[in-house]
């Protein structure tokens, strides 16, 4: 109902962004980074910064229209909405700094340039924005024509940029138009009527609390077997680096993939490289030849190049094609059995050393890693967000239940991710060539980002149930009004990320397409069945019981208050 508050969420966000990449090329010089960091970092940073400027615009409007001056407002919104942004944006960064535990250095440098990206973005919407709000002032709440018809025409011209249409080149001089016209059309310049804001009780989010409370068991439940269906395929995830082949059929490189595969076999697009170093020079003429041998005979080998020897045929390498392409599940299975089977049986412990390397063999290599290091990763970031929940919330159930949801969410959006890019079911509507594995990083990437937005929204809406327990004591009333208040802020900051997200399908790379799907999944099944469904259901089966918290604990931790000091008045 605002343009101004419409554009503060998203000009702050970009201010953030502009920083952020900044900062993530300055890295890139000491750190190892993948050429997709500031990719990635943009498309975090912009979701969160509109996230985190919508909140606190949200709550200064709140109070502008309760009747406080626009300076005290400011103050206020940013004493309260601003604290629970503050949490909301370092349990982002910490979530994603987790995967510095990895231990590999590129996944530590896309960490820390993702973290990057947030913090600036946090610290736009901690400074620059309520410097914004205090300049504008009262005017936030006036809008004019002019200023929504050229807020419509700038807004059609960047999607039809993303769309690689040029609409900009009649939609943008026309927003000038409109915006110069208003002096001589009194029309445009006439501001259009202020929307009156309902009373909290009559809102639709406040009758769906009310709704949800009074059947909380069914609706947990049905929102719970939903989760639990679409995470289904998540049990068949199968964790590998993608090929050429998943390329669109009409690129380049799909189809020199196409011609390799027909000519030679689709095992020739990522042969492996097995090297042999045998130790003693009068048997390894002997050895070659049996493991020259044990090698064409194995099962799942298409070809097996001529040996090359050094001069002192110490040395020996193989080029190895497998029958399968580099992607394939039969073809990390041959790996494995050359190094665990076929390779021991031709050459004995401790008259050689023999290698299976080529980049298909060092993939299953790093998948295997990384799928080895996942539950250290997981169990990281699980208990320091629960223990960052506890002190803030002075609760136990409350971090354990966001916790868990988090994970349900996030389940739903890896069963949709494997769906779609592992077992092909729509491939083709996303720009996908044909199905194949998920790349081993993906999964700890997407669960450290969407892991961190969850919990941006389970901090917004039980910041504001907090501060309503502690005010009236009744926890029915908290759940219901913290859900009024917050609904509306959480819907709409959730689908404009799953919009940012969603757009990112538009990206020819593969691995931006499943980051852009996963994170777009895991919002919007966030917001609807666990903000909607199961978060004010268990509430209300819980009860008081939400805000328990032993006295002992409450003593020895300290106190993190995010729902702000009280205050006495509006003025």
């Amino acid at each position: 109902g605002s343009v101004l508050a419409m554009g503060l969420p998203i000009g702050v966000a970009i201010a953030g962004i502009a920083a952020g990449v900044s900062l993530i090329g300055l890295a890139s010089l000491v750190l190892p980074m993948p050429e997709f960091t500031s990719t990635l970092g943009i498309m975090i940073g912009l979701g969160v910064g509109i996230d985190y400027a919508l909140f606190i615009v949200t709550r200064y409007r709140e109070l502008i229209h309760a009747g406080w001056q626009p300076s005290r407002a400011a103050g206020r919104a940013l004493d309260t909405a601003g604290r629970a942004v503050l949490f909301a944006g370092v349990t982002v960064v910490v979530s994603l700094l987790g995967l510095v535990v990895i231990g590999l250095s590129f996944v530590r440098g896309l960490a820390i340039g993702a973290a990057a990206a947030v913090v600036l973005t946090l610290a736009a919407s901690l400074t620059l924005l309520p410097a914004l709000l205090g300049a504008i002032g009262s005017r936030l709440e006036l809008t004019r024509r002019r200023g929504i018809i050229a807020a419509g025409l700038v807004a059609a011209a960047l999607v039809g940029a993303g769309f690689r249409v040029p609409i900009g080149a009649v939609t943008l001089p026309l927003a000038g138009v409109v915006l110069l016209g208003a002096r001589v059309v009194p029309w445009l310049h006439r501001p259009l009527p202020a929307r009156i804001p309902r009373p909290r009780a009559q809102t639709v989010a406040y009758r769906w609390s009310r709704f949800v409370q009074r059947r909380p068991g069914t609706v947990a439940a049905v929102g719970l077997a939903v989760l639990v269906v679409v995470a289904l395929p998540v049990l068949g995830l199968r964790l590998g680096f993608s090929d050429t082949g998943n390329l669109p059929r009409e690129t380049s490189p799909r189809r020199a993939y196409d011609l390799i595969a027909e000519a030679f076999g689709p095992g020739a697009n990522g042969p492996l490289i097995v090297v042999a170093d045998l130790t003693s020079a009068s048997t390894a003429a002997d050895r070659s030849r049996r493991l020259d041998t044990a090698l064409r005979r194995t099962p799942g080998v298409a070809a097996v190049t001529r040996p090359r020897t050094d001069p002192d045929g110490r040395v020996v390498q193989w080029t190895v094609v497998p029958a399968g392409a580099p992607q394939d599940r039969d073809t990390a299975r041959l790996v494995r059995t050359l190094r665990e089977e076929v390779i021991p049986g031709a050459v004995p412990a401790g008259t050689g050393e023999v290698y299976v390397t080529g980049r298909t063999a060092v993939g299953v290599d790093f998948s295997d890693y990384l799928a080895s290091r996942f539950f250290w990763f997981l169990g990281t970031v699980l208990g320091l967000s629960f223990l960052l929940l506890s002190v803030v919330f002075r609760s136990l159930l409350v971090p354990l239940k966001a916790v868990v949801m988090n994970l349900l969410s996030l389940g739903g959006a890896y069963g949709l991710v494997v769906a779609v890019y592992q077992w092909g079911w729509g491939a083709s509507l996303v720009g996908v060539g044909r199905a194949g594995p998920i790349e081993p990083f993906v999964p700890m990437m997407l669960f450290a980002i969407t892991f961190g937005l969850s919990m941006d929204y389970e901090v917004f809406l039980l910041s504001r149930m907090k501060e309503e327990w502690d005010r009236t004591g009744d926890n029915a009333g908290a759940v219901a009004d913290g859900l009024a208040a917050t609904a509306r802020v959480i819907t709409a900051a959730a689908a404009i990320m799953v919009v940012i997200f969603g757009s990112f399908l538009l990206e020819d790379d593969r691995v931006i397409k499943v980051f852009g799907t996963g994170l777009a999944a895991a919002i919007l099944l966030d917001a609807t069945l666990v903000r909607l469904l199961l978060v004010p259901a268990t509430m209300e089966l819980l009860g008081a019981r939400n805000w328990w918290f032993p006295s002992w604990l409450d003593r020895r931790l300290p106190r993190i208050q995010i729902e702000g000091r009280p205050e006495a008045g509006a003025t």
